[in-house]
Order: C-alpha cells, then structure tokens, then sequence
C-alpha cells in the first residue's frame, strides 16, 4: 500500500493547459485532462491507487512495500522540467518528467535516463478518468496501449513490452547506463484519430528552450532572484494559455485543515486572483500575459458588468456549480472533496479595485491603450459607485452574513483613485470631478466606521472586534501613509493577535467546533499570502531587518523544489491547501521586490510605485504595487 506523502512532497510540471503533480516516489497523482478544471484521470491525490496513479520508480524486492522515495530532484535551470534521481545497490537513474507547452493535444512525457550500472524499472499507470470514478476500456491498437471512457482517450506510447493486468499498464524493463527509455501519454478525444507518434528528445528540447526564453523576459534582479524565478514559473504555469485566464491552484479540496471540510476548488478565474497575480508579472517585465489576460476579461465580462462575478472558468464560463464527489475519500481523509465553487454567486465589492488597479498598473507599465478595455472600466467605476455601501462576501468569501468589511471599502477607494488617476493623465476620458467626491467620502467612512481608536487598529469590519489580515494592505494600496499612527497601530495589532510566535499570520480568528464569521466550523493553518503581507507592513513601516527575518522564514517554508500551498500547519511543520497556489507565490515576488526597493538605490528595472494616498493627511510614496487575497 502506497504510503500517504505530505503535499510538500509533489513538484509540479504543466503545459499552460493544464498540469500535473509528480510525488518523490516517482508517481503521478493528479492530472486533469485536457484542462485544468476537466475531470482526472489520476485523482489518487485524492484517494488511493484505485483513483488513478502513474508511478515510474526502481522496483523493490518482493519483501518490501512501495518504491521509495527518490535522493534527489529539481528543476532543470529555469524551467518546469522535473529531474528526479534514484540510487540503487545495481546503479543509479534518472527520469526526467516534463509537459510540452504546445499547440493541440496536451502530452505528459517521462523520460527515464541509465546513470550508473544496471537499474530494473517498473512503469505501472492506472488510468481512472470522471475523478478516479470510470474504468476505461483498455487495449491495443497498433502496437500502441489506448485507455478510453466516453469521450476520452489516453494513448501510452513507449520502445519497451506493455501489457495490460487487473486495469493496470505494465512496463518492466531494465536501463544501463547511456541507455534511455521514454514514456509519453497523449489526451485526445476518443473519437479522434490517434495522435501521431511522440518525439520524446526533441519535445524535451523545445520545453527546455520554452522556459529559457520566457525566463529570461524577468526585469528583476534582486537578492532573491533564484525563488521570484521559481515563482514567476509557477504562477506562469497557472495561465491557460488559450484563453488568457489564470487558475487560483490547479488543485482542489487539498484541505486547510487536516480532517476538516475547508475543502474548495480553485481550479477556475478569480478576477482578484488573476489580477494580483499579474501584478507581480508586470513589476518583473511581463507585458504579453498582461494583454491576454485583459481580452480574457473583456470577454468574460461581456457587456454586463453590473452582474459582474467575482470568478470565472478558464475560458469564461459563468456557470460553477459547486458540488460534491462522495466516492472519493479525500486528501488524508479531508472530506468533503468538492468541484465547482458556489463563491461565484457571491457580492465580493473588492474585486473591482483589484482589476482597476492592474488596468492602472498595466498603463503604467507600457501596455498599449485599449478602447474596449476603457469602456469596460467606465461602467465598473459607474456600478461601483452605486454600490460601495453595500455589505458583501468580502475577500475571504465568508459563507455567513454579509458584512461591510473594511477591505471592501478599501479596495473600492482603490478602483476610484485609479480611476482618478487615469482620467487625470489623458488615458481614460472620463469627467473625475465626481470621483474626486466619492473617493473621499469612501475615505472618510471607513476611518470612522473600520477603525477601533480604543486598540489603534482597523478591524475586519464595520464595528467588529475581529481582526483581518487583509487590513495589513491599507499603506500598500496607498490608502494612508505607512507613517500614519493607524497603519503602524493596524500592523502591531495583527502581529500581536494574529500571529503565531514565529511570525506566521493566520487570516482572522477562527472558532474550532464554533460557527466563525465565516459560517464555517473548524480551524485553518496560518495563510502564507497574509505572511507576506506583514512582511510588507513591516517593511514599509521602517522595520526592514524584522521584514527580512520573516520573509527569509517564508522562503524556508518552500519545498525542495521552491513551491508553496495556500496555507502552512506551524504546529505540525507541513503545507495546507490547494498547491501549489498563485496567491502564495505572487505574495512572495512582490515582497522581495520591495524589499529590494527599500533597501537603498533601486537597481531594478521597471519598478512601479505605489500611488501616494489623496485623501490622507500626510502624503508620501513608496515603492511597490498593490497585493490581495483568498477564497473560502
């Protein structure tokens, strides 16, 4: 029985359609095909063996169980090419494991490399499409091994004997040093004809110089260069590069709690996910994911912003039911596993100043007017000013009572400011002079309504005592100056009530057996975007040495591959939540970066600023960009 690996234990390999999660013990255990939100065909994540697995490892004496954990893996160079090595008493071997991002038909290609001596290899796929729910029909065509179930088909193409036993395909073979064996799986619709036979080197070599070229694109070249690359590579491998859209986690119900029933699917758009995260492109020099994303939005969005949705599916797609899959047992027992998400439905006010503020940063940073873009913003700006006093979800997606939370309100002074801001730069042709109104009345009710005078801080909502950690981003959006009593107040507060004792920060108070704010029972670990986040307060509140101490923790959370969850477990030392996840990864990139920025004479390229507040009594600017949120 295989054993059950900690989520820091998969790397992750993707072709910009879709992607895989490869565990140390050489097997693959969730893979979506064709898309990232389809159905799996491995959901043994999930579950066991018996809901999809691909395993190529050494095999084992008959004596022992499993195949065991590899001694080494890492990307090569700058790519998303999976190199992991095992060392046996007869020699030692190499698989490489990677997705081409082409065109067409996505492919996951194993290639299994003789290092030293003489090494028996075992190559054992269990197919099990509709989420480790259908048996496919297994059998032969052409000498080439095909797996299919409805409307898909999975073609197993290898040099090496296959043979099919108990929904199992076989391969037993021995590798020599010098010697290499490949192994490619192709998706194609079942009544398709077959895909043509694999190339395994030269797609080796195409993948390769894919990630070299897109690499070298990055504009930053700070201290922390080797993980902001690793984490611009994962957050590029969340896009779909056919539509433009960004998944929050090509994951789902990985669980916040382990046992417990946080359990969402974040494989779709969320417009605050998507947004933020090409924040942290454009401050690195990625314009072209950028304007894709934009014509994503435009058709998303249609002509009806005012029934705006927070998220969307990758291509655009407004309907998500959410429900739940009750043959799947769940990640160590985590159940419910869910698809869809029901958060689509909700009123989340924020999002429009997260997608303004990247249309901002976006001109900001050289990317071409767009027309359609303008108009689309206009009747944001129009909908949202007839709505900011509205309570809503707010940015962690609560499934209890709407509430007016103090992000909300600060985010949609963020859309209006941007807003502001464009029309007085000649880039949007829009009359301001009533924005300039708004704002400021935004301005003013939420320091009357969001803070606490008696605690020095700004609470999660209007008239709460809770905290929120989404607050520590008031001096990053430029809401009031990091030197403002309140922001200093505001970042003391959450350290000293959300914090764990080594720093990490959990989201808001959550109740164990008790229905929270959020109308959810159960607890969470601490959320690695909020961390960040503090990072960020502290930094900007002139505490650089603590900001660097904690984001140097942060990057020792990383696993040996460089990737983040959503959430980290400091009690049990492990990751928790969907993986890996955007949020994580675009909270580490924008925190060295300003890090770097903060830190005397600026030698990146392309730095942004951060807007200085208009409303506040004091005004200054500092280096930076927006960051932003979560989902429940």
């Amino acid at each position: 029985m295989k054993r059950l690996p900690r989520i820091e234990q998969y790397g992750l390999i993707g072709n910009m359609q879709t992607s895989a999660h490869v565990c140390d013990d050489g097997s693959i255990d969730w893979l979506c095909l064709p898309r990232f939100d389809s159905p799996a065909v491995f959901a043994g994540l999930l579950g066991t063996q018996k809901h999809g697995t691909w395993q190529i490892a050494p095999a084992q004496p008959a004596d022992q169980t499993g195949f065991g954990a590899v001694a080494e893996r890492r990307y090569r160079g700058d790519s998303l090419v999976l190199e992991s090595v095992w060392r046996t008493p007869t020699g030692s071997v190499r698989v490489l494991d990677f997705m081409p991002p082409r065109d067409g038909a996505p492919q996951v290609i194993r290639i299994v490399e003789g290092l030293t001596g003489e090494v028996e290899m075992v190559s054992a796929m269990r197919p099990k499409p509709g989420y480790g729910s259908v048996n496919p029909w297994i059998h032969e065509v052409g000498g080439r091994m095909v797996a299919e179930a409805g409307a898909d088909a999975l073609w197993l193409d290898t040099c090496v004997p296959q043979v099919e036993k108990d929904s199992v395909i076989v391969s037993a073979f021995a590798i020599g040093a010098g010697q290499s064996v490949a192994f490619v799986l192709s998706w194609r619709p079942s009544h398709a004809a077959a895909p043509d036979v694999p190339e395994p080197q030269a797609a080796l070599a195409e993948t390769l110089a894919f990630w070299r070229d897109w690499t070298r694109q990055c504009t930053y070249e700070g201290p922390y260069r080797e993980a902001v690359i690793r984490s611009l590579i994962a957050l590029k491998a969340m896009t779909y590069g056919p539509s433009g859209g960004i998944v929050a986690a090509p994951t789902t119900s990985l669980p916040e709690e382990i046992g417990g029933h946080r359990n969402w699917d974040y494989r779709y758009t969320w417009l605050r996910d998507a947004s933020t995260t090409l924040a942290a492109l454009l401050e690195t020099g990625y314009r072209q994911e950028a304007q894709a994303w934009r014509r994503w939005l435009l058709r998303a969005v249609a002509g009806d912003p005012e029934n705006l949705q927070i998220m969307y599916g990758i291509t655009g797609e407004r309907n998500l039911p959410e429900r739940v899959l009750p043959w799947l047992p769940g990640y160590e027992g985590s159940t419910p596993v869910r698809v869809g998400n029901g958060a689509a439905d909700q009123l989340q006010l924020d999002v429009h100043g997260e997608v303004i503020e990247t249309l901002y940063l976006a001109h900001q940073s050289g990317v071409a007017h767009c027309a359609d873009t303008a108009v689309l913003h206009r009747r944001l700006v129009e909908h949202l000013a007839q709505r900011w006093q509205e309570p809503d979800e707010g940015i962690w997606e609560i499934r209890g009572a709407r509430r007016h939370f103090v992000h909300s309100k600060v985010m949609a002074w963020v859309a209006v400011d941007r807003t502001i801001r464009l029309a007085e730069a000649g880039a949007l042709d829009m009359d301001p002079d009533y924005l300039v109104e708004l704002r400021a009345a935004i301005h003013h009710e939420v320091c009357a309504k969001g803070f606490d005078p008696v605690r020095n801080t700004f609470t999660q909502s209007y008239g709460s005592q809770e905290l929120d950690a989404a607050t520590l981003l008031i001096p990053r959006v430029g809401f009031l100056p990091p030197d403002d009593p309140r922001v200093v107040g505001t970042v003391d507060a959450v350290r000293r009530e959300l914090s764990t004792p080594d720093g990490l920060v959990r989201r808001y108070p959550t109740l164990g057996d008790r229905t929270g704010v959020d109308g959810l029972k159960g607890d969470e670990g601490t959320f690695l975007l909020c961390s960040f986040w503090l990072v960020d307060g502290l930094a900007l509140t002139g505490r650089l040495d603590e900001a660097r101490a904690l984001f140097e923790r942060l990057l020792a959370l990383r696993n040996d591959l460089g990737l983040l969850a959503e959430e980290y477990d400091p009690v049990h030392q492990r990751q928790l939540g969907n993986f890996p996840q955007a949020f994580s990864h675009m909270g580490l990139v924008q925190s060295a970066r300003l890090l770097q920025l903060l830190t005397g004479p600026s030698r990146h390229r392309g730095a942004v600023a951060v807007p200085a507040p208009r409303s506040a009594s004091r005004s200054t600017r500092q280096s930076g960009a927006d960051l932003t949120p979560q989902h429940a």
